[in-house]
């Protein structure tokens, strides 16, 4: 279980994230969404340990974040960063079994070359494997990326913005992979989107945030509400359904 209490943090004088309170639900997908800003990437690098907080306590498995082993806490917990940059030439592959480290120490064995099939198989890349990373599409490396994150096999999974390079086409695919990883693998997920039509369709939960603090929280259609996103957004949004799932019109006036 994760849980989030009280946390702050500040750039110079001016705050990010202000006095957060949140528990994570285990075995769920929950999105993150609101404007730039907002603090949602700030507070999934704090969730994460990437970077530190300046005040409160954020608890993984009853224990505070700061406590953990670093080889401890990367077999418990992943996250995927908006910009990432591996300057080797190393092929996909290689790239891939980066996520294998927290186990293996570099040293794969079969049940890393296990994880490793299993991830260059759920992202599509079998046939890419062998290539180097450096000539990739920008969507074909952020594939390769959220598969080194997916080999790690961690019960807790942090994408932040993963949709980025992606096609239409690959974008569904790859929220579609995160739901079965929640459905038939028991991942918790926390994602941080700025489509809320994806949020919409395919997160659990969604927190809302809006100037470092928590605006709304709660079941995906509590919050893909007119009045909720209207306020959240500044904008006139539409919310339509269909099919029994929620999807957003928005536009300026």
């Amino acid at each position: 279980m994760m849980e989030i209490e009280k946390v702050s943090k500040h750039y110079g004088k001016k705050p990010v994230v202000v006095e957060v309170d949140l528990p994570i639900t285990e075995g769920k997908m929950t999105a993150f969404i609101g404007p730039n800003g907002a603090g949602k990437s700030t507070l999934l690098s704090m969730m994460s340990r990437l970077i530190d907080k300046d005040a409160g306590e954020i608890y993984l498995d009853g224990g505070e974040v700061k406590s953990w082993q670093q080889n401890e806490l990367a077999k418990k917990l992943s996250i995927l960063k908006q910009a990432n940059s591996v300057s080797l030439k190393i092929t996909v592959r290689e790239l891939v079994a980066f996520g294998r480290f927290p186990y293996s120490k570099g040293r794969l064995g079969p049940e890393d070359h296990s994880k490793i099939d299993e991830a260059l198989s759920y992202l599509g890349l079998v046939e890419l494997q062998d290539e180097l990373i450096d000539t990739l599409s920008g969507g074909q490396l952020q594939r390769a990326y959220i598969a080194m994150v997916f080999a790690q096999d961690t019960d807790y999974i942090l994408l932040d913005e993963p949709l980025n390079n992606l096609d239409m086409n690959y974008a569904v695919q790859m929220m579609k992979t995160l739901k079965r990883l929640v459905e038939e693998h028991g991942k918790t997920v926390v994602i941080v989107l700025h489509d809320i039509n994806f949020a919409a369709s395919y997160a659990d939960e969604i927190v809302a945030m809006k100037d470092g603090k928590i605006f709304r929280r709660g079941l995906t259609d509590e919050v893909i509400q007119k009045e909720v996103l209207d306020s959240l957004y500044d904008m006139n949004i539409r919310v339509c359904e269909m099919e029994g799932k929620r999807f957003c019109l928005y536009f300026n006036e």
